[in-house]
């Protein structure tokens, strides 16, 4: 019965959110609060703070420092776009795309999977978006299809030995990560192919749609070159005779504003927020905050924390100032912040109330002997839908163990196994569980139905193509 209570609340969840019937914080909430509520009315789960309540509160816990990190990262880096950081960036990738919308997405993608090297895809959603979505707002390209891509490329780099499930894999199943990652290569590049292809159909149908509105890369190429570049050293003055460093923060990028306000303002050479006195030391700070979080020798949340300080300090000197900019950011916060909050609710509910486990050995039992042997290839195609629904660590913890011990009867060792069950990371990538996808739509301002929409099944186009490469080259067998 908790099968069947676990996957109806999955499917009322993903009704509600695809409908626009609900927001997505309100859904992540009342549904699994709802079940939980029928399953400890009926007796299925022990109701009381040593079940479902318990389990919710300590997913409180276990969230809150992501829902600091996340604060703090959309002030640092609404502040870094706010400050005038990434406008010569822009410049430069508008010159390199050579004012084709196609290139511009193809690049989105080509950008997003080399800061995916890194392994965090918090970092590289923060990059990417502040890079590209000025561009993409003034252009009047939709922000969906940059978090689309981004979203596509980080998922299939997430497989990387350094970015956290094959790590898990590895530890559960006591296997080497090498032996495991490395025959795996092959059918990751196809996936990151997959994702070029991905991105250049989008951008042929974003410049379709462009070409028939009037609007143009070249268009705003020579808006942009006709913008003197602000100076490095000395004040930059504005329209109204001010200095940057006297003006107080007003219209940012990623404030409450619409597309319409972040259209006109986010490039605009004389808003009231630039600091070109301070680039380099916007720079330098941006640098050394990456690199930290590169070396992992401090919390990623304190991290953040500082930063976000040091740079309202240094850029607006003036308490009301910094207030201002804080709030000019306020919609982004949250909203992605309360839905990290949210999302803790629904893993809490799904563990507490012993769904994820019912559902774990109702999949083993329902493999008929028949089928056995093909156990690598199930585990592959329900490693998407499973890491969709509940974390990695549920998945790769809880989950994959016992679908292991039921694939070693058929004959299929544990790292076959293992290389099996990251396949599904693309489409994981796109969970609303994920705190770096409510990262991404929240910078990009976009609507996670939206962007649900347009992403899913690509994400499931690239891990099937993967699943593929493993098949064809025998890494993963095949019955």
């Amino acid at each position: 019965m908790l099968i069947v209570l676990g996957s109806a609340m999955i499917a009322v969840f993903m009704y509600l959110i695809l409908s626009k019937r609900l927001a997505p914080t309100l859904a992540l909430v009342l549904v699994p609060l709802t079940f939980a509520l029928v399953v400890t009315g009926t007796g299925l789960s022990e109701p009381g703070e040593d079940g479902v309540v318990d389990s919710i509160s300590s997913a409180f816990k276990d969230f809150a420092p992501t829902a600091v990190l996340l604060f703090f990262a959309i002030v640092f880096f609404g502040t870094m776009i706010d400050v005038g950081l990434f406008d010569p960036l822009i410049r430069f990738v508008l010159r390199t795309v050579k004012n084709d919308p196609v290139r511009l997405v193809v690049l989105t993608a080509v950008l997003a999977g080399v800061v995916s090297l890194d392994g965090d895809g918090s970092t590289t959603f923060i990059i990417t978006v502040s890079a590209l979505l000025p561009i993409y707002l003034r252009l009047g390209l939709s922000p969906v299809v940059l978090t689309v891509v981004a979203n596509l490329a980080n998922g299939v780099l997430n497989i990387l030995p350094w970015g956290g499930p094959t790590i898990r894999a590895a530890t559960v199943l006591n296997v080497s990560p090498s032996e495991l990652f490395n025959p795996m290569v092959p059918g990751m590049v196809a996936g990151i192919a997959t994702v070029l292809l991905l991105a250049w159909q989008l951008g042929r149908s974003e410049r379709k749609r462009l070409l028939a509105s009037g609007r143009t890369l070249s268009v705003v190429a020579d808006e942009m070159v006709a913008v003197p570049e602000p100076a490095l050293v000395g004040g930059g003055t504005g329209t109204d005779g001010t200095h940057g460093a006297d003006r107080p923060a007003s219209g940012s990028a990623g404030g409450a504003s619409d597309a319409s306000d972040d259209l006109g303002g986010t490039l605009d050479p004389n808003r009231p927020t630039l600091r070109p006195k301070l680039i380099w030391f916007n720079l330098g700070l941006t640098v050394a905050l990456l690199v930290l979080l590169g070396m992992d020798v401090l919390p990623l949340s304190l991290v953040f924390v500082a930063a976000a300080a040091i740079a309202l300090v240094v850029n607006f000197p003036k308490p009301e100032d910094q207030l201002r900019a804080v709030t000019s950011h306020a919609t982004s916060i949250v909203g992605v912040v309360s839905m990290v909050f949210a999302a803790a609710v629904l893993v809490g509910v799904l563990s507490g109330t012993g769904m994820v486990t019912a559902m774990a050995n109702g999949i083993v039992s329902a493999v008929p002997p028949s089928v056995g042997s093909w156990f690598a290839v199930i585990t592959g195609v329900l490693s998407m839908p499973l890491t969709f629904f509940i974390t990695n660590d549920a998945f790769y913890f809880g989950i994959l163990p016992i679908l292991t011990e039921a694939a070693g009867h058929y004959g299929i060792a544990p790292v076959e196994m293992a290389r099996a069950s990251i396949i599904g990371q693309p489409v994981h990538m796109t969970s609303p569980l994920v705190p770096a996808l409510l990262l991404l739509v929240s910078l990009a301002k976009v609507n996670l139905a939206d962007h649900h929409r347009k992403v899913i099944w690509r994400a499931a186009v690239c891990s099937l193509v993967m699943l593929g490469g493993a098949l064809l080259l025998g890494v993963v067998p095949l019955g």
